[in-house]
């Protein structure tokens, strides 16, 4: 059997995004002739018939999605909702905003709020002891699809950062500077905390470099809890030559952490986080950290949890999307040397 033209291989047969697209089969007069042309022709070339059942469906939306984030104080869950509230303000919809803490109960009662309220759909960066079973049982009994961002499980759809590959290049960097050890410091059990200490383990152990990542260590990814767990490390008068942060601001917390107890970051230890928010080049010194780009996280999500409402939230296969690392060298791992 064939497979069955969507309106996403529409819009890129005629070169528009999936939203044009949409309006130009809905009839939408705010839609150039030009572009509402090529949309016309592609779909007669490609066999694409408008499903008037779903569309009908799609109409009695209430056009609010929800968007569910850890908390808004740190940068990256801010630079990822705007971007969310930016997509979902130009295809006509309002988003609803909650924030889990990253505990699984509240973000359960959170949920159930929205669906409550009837949101056509949720963005969900998953709290670290989410139950996918759970979720999965909430979500479903009200047709309300999901795409998680920057955490994940199986059998959701999801957009996040490549995090073992961006750890690789973080390690590759360290072990290129003679590092020996280091501690892996913040972070809960979750996804994203076991792949970045894959790709440092499978960077640095082959260097020789032992990496020093146990359950003393995790901590609330705030500066907060970078301050206790680099404290608990030094307390038991272990001094690893670097110190890698599972976030920008755990490692705001490490810096001033270091300099209460007299020693310098970038040189007398070696610092590195993840994310590369506005908090990391505005350190002192200026932080290296692989950029995770939440605002593209933010976008792709968006797109993806559109493209489940266009097909009335069909039982199509799991969307998944990878976003590119890039590792962004600064004075807190440059200027290190070690040392004699």
């Amino acid at each position: 059997m064939a497979p069955r033209i969507t309106l996403e291989d529409v819009s890129k047969a005629a070169g528009v995004s999936r939203s044009t697209a949409s309006l130009v089969v809905r009839g939408d007069s705010r839609i150039p002739e030009s572009t509402a042309v090529k949309v016309r022709e592609a779909m007669n070339t490609l066999g694409y018939v408008y499903n008037r059942q779903a569309a009908n469906l799609r109409q009695s939306r209430s056009m609010t999605i929800g968007l569910i984030v850890t908390e808004i104080i740190n940068p990256y869950f801010a630079e990822l909702a705007m971007a969310v509230d930016q997509i979902t303000h130009d295809a006509g919809y309002t988003i609803f905003i909650g924030y889990s803490r990253d505990n699984a109960e509240r973000q359960h009662e959170i949920i159930a709020s929205m669906i409550e309220r009837q949101v056509d759909g949720l963005l969900l960066l998953p709290a670290p002891d989410t139950d996918p079973e759970k979720l999965a049982k909430q979500v479903n009994a009200a047709n309300v699809p999901v795409v998680l961002l920057a955490r994940h499980f199986p059998s959701f759809d999801y957009v996040g950062s490549e995090n073992v590959k961006g750890a690789r290049m973080l390690g590759k960097h360290l072990a290129a500077l003679g590092c020996k050890s280091v501690a892996f410091l913040g972070g809960r059990a979750a996804s994203s905390l076991s792949e970045r200490e894959e790709g440092l383990r499978t960077s640095l152990e082959p260097h020789g470099c032992e990496v020093w990542s146990t359950d003393e260590l995790r901590s609330a990814i705030t500066p907060e809890g970078g301050t206790a767990a680099v404290g608990r490390l030094l307390d038991q008068g272990r001094l690893p030559d670097a110190l890698i942060a599972y976030n920008d601001a755990v490692a705001q917390g490490i810096y001033d952490e270091l300099r209460r107890r007299g020693l310098e970051p970038g040189r007398d230890i070696a610092v590195a986080s993840f994310d590369d928010t506005r908090i990391a080049a505005s350190q002192i010194p200026p932080l290296t950290s692989v950029a995770g780009f939440p605002q593209q996280i933010g976008a792709k999500g968006t797109e993806l949890l559109m493209n489940r409402l266009a097909d009335g939230n069909a039982d199509i296969q799991n969307q998944l999307a990878l976003i590119e690392p890039q590792l962004k060298i600064r004075s807190s791992t440059a200027t290190w040397r070690p040392r004699t």
